[in-house]
């Protein structure tokens, strides 16, 4: 069992827990919990900031597009983005499925947990900065344009599954080399690895706080994978990262999320 923290529905503190990642199980109040028997909140409380282009695979796929106007090269720095509040909902909670579209894409990413303010932090130093990690679900709408700010296609309500739990740092043994599987309806549908990040976790925290200050409670993800699969209504997602553990969510019609507030 693994050192990790995380929040319940109801409580404004947050829980440090004994888990297994492999399987889910969690150890609270001397009694083994399957993921579905706790009522799991958001385990973080800063911003999310999610990173484009960052697996060797994305970029490729691009081909010769990196190369034409309006940069004319690949990208030299980091290329983030937001994910907002109205975006965040916890491990169960229903994905919305907005009406005028039949698909999502599924968006399996490491989440770096920030430990203390970080500010133009050194690529040597830059794991002391690191409290843990945890799973987000960088949910959005199928785009091409990654240069240009995809505020509708990623910012929807509900668009960023995150947890159950912040694992502690010292708990994963090489972050740059994590399997990383997405099922859907119990499907195998990607797989890769975070050996194939273009900067690694240390070089990541160091090249984006070079820019901007991250905060403690902060999340700075290292990225999603190419070949983006995609969940309809009904459909059961599921991420696996291997010592870091299990995100499951379901994508529900938007309106009938509506329908449950009316009642």
């Amino acid at each position: 069992m693994k050192k990790a923290t995380t929040k319940f529905r109801g409580s404004r503190q947050t829980t440090e827990v004994y888990v297994n990642p492999a399987d889910g199980t969690a150890v609270l109040n001397d009694m083994y919990n399957s993921l579905k028997d706790l009522p799991w909140d958001v385990p973080v409380s800063g911003t999310i900031y999610g990173t484009a282009l960052n697996y060797k695979g994305a970029l490729a796929a691009l081909g010769e597009s990196v190369n034409e106007k309006p940069y004319q090269a690949p990208p030299k720095a980091p290329i983030m983005y937001i994910k907002p509040v109205n975006t965040i909902i916890s491990y169960g909670m229903p994905i919305p499925l907005p009406t005028d579209f039949s698909e999502v894409e599924i968006g399996p990413a490491l989440g770096i947990v920030i430990g203390q303010t970080a500010t133009r932090v050194s690529e040597e130093q830059a794991m002391s900065y690191v409290a843990g990690y945890t799973i987000v679900n960088d949910v959005s709408i199928p785009h091409e344009s990654v240069y240009r700010p995809a505020v509708m296609q990623k910012a929807r309500d509900g668009f960023c599954p995150v947890g159950p739990w912040v694992i502690e740092r010292e708990a994963v043994t090489n972050p740059d080399e994590l399997n990383i599987r997405v099922f859907i309806n119990g499907e195998l549908k990607q797989q890769n690895n975070t050996k194939n990040l273009i900067r690694s976790v240390r070089r990541l925290i160091c090249d984006v706080t070079d820019f901007m200050t991250l905060n403690a409670g902060d999340v700075l993800l290292v990225g999603v994978p190419e070949n983006a699969p995609l969940a309809k209504k009904g459909d059961v997602v599921r991420i696996e990262i291997d010592e870091v553990g299990i995100l499951e969510n379901h994508v529900v019609n938007e309106n009938e999320l509506v329908k449950e507030v009316v009642r």
